[in-house]
């Protein structure tokens, strides 16, 4: 079984939601990702989104944009990213890790290495945001293989139409982008977020997680109570942007502060009512 299906299992007999987290590997350098990432299972991160740095994140908001341009300035690497995902792993072997990002940089690297090196570093997870279902064999096939999830993008667009291809061959849960445009944009409402995840679990048994425009632990707790699994990026990456000097360094306290917020959030995600 792999981890995000145990993962999504076991909450689901505690009912209740996931917390996933999003930050960019290498923001604002390796050694203060490495240490929020190692620190996001305690503070409550149920799953954990790694951004793959790259120079044109077209589908992603400024502060998203601003951190992997840091990351990238850091000298963020997908070497580099992968192993932040192996040092993780040899202090953590339960919580799911999903790398995000675009298709640019994994074919760069080599799709067959891509997928061998990410699943022996201890990645479970593969988000794609530019690569649409109906081409990404090339690189699903092989991770799957390997033994990592392809996880596919629903949006508000998404019509009964559409979803069969979206959902075909998809596996691990399904992202469902409750807003249109670019992340850390508005926010759907919980009425137009329920209504949504019905509708894609009409077509699936997988589970659905909901991100961009959460920013609040009364956003994330509002999405917890209608979908499986809550997602916050923006509100983090911006925090830990909010830390840094002008130089990009980080702070006095800058990780321990965006851990604390990241336990704010999951303490939202954990109180839903399901």
């Amino acid at each position: 079984m792999s981890r995000l299906t145990a993962c999504f299992d076991r909450l689901r007999a505690e009912n209740r939601a996931a917390f996933i987290t999003f930050v960019t590997a290498s923001d604002p350098d390796f050694d203060t990702s490495l240490e929020i990432v190692a620190g996001m299972p305690d503070a409550g991160a149920d799953i954990i989104e790694l951004g793959m740095p790259f120079t044109d994140p077209s589908a992603d908001g400024p502060a998203i944009d601003r951190a992997a341009q840091r990351a990238l300035a850091a000298g963020g690497s997908m070497v580099k990213t992968l192993e932040i995902v192996r040092r993780f792993r040899a202090g953590n072997d339960s919580t799911p890790i999903v790398l995000m990002g675009y298709f640019n940089p994994v074919y760069a690297y080599g799709i067959e290495r891509f997928c061998a090196d990410a699943a022996n570093a201890g990645a479970d997870g593969l988000i794609i945001v530019d690569l649409p279902p109906e081409e990404d064999e090339e690189l699903r096939i092989p991770a799957n293989k390997a033994g990592i999830d392809v996880i596919r993008l629903a949006t508000p667009t998404s019509d009964d139409e559409r979803l069969p291809t979206i959902l075909s061959g998809a596996s691990g849960f399904v992202y469902y982008v409750a807003v249109a445009g670019v992340t850390g944009g508005k926010s759907a409402t919980a009425d137009d977020i329920g209504a949504a995840v019905e509708r894609i679990k009409s077509h699936t048994d997988l589970p659905v997680a909901v991100g961009f425009g959460i920013r609040t632990p009364e956003q994330a707790k509002a999405v917890a109570e209608v979908a499986d699994a809550a997602v916050v990026g923006s509100a983090i990456v911006s925090l830990i942007e909010g830390g840094l000097d002008d130089d990009n360094k980080p702070g006095k306290g800058m990780s321990k502060d965006v851990l604390a917020f990241t336990r704010k959030l999951a303490d939202g995600v954990r109180s839903a009512k399901r």
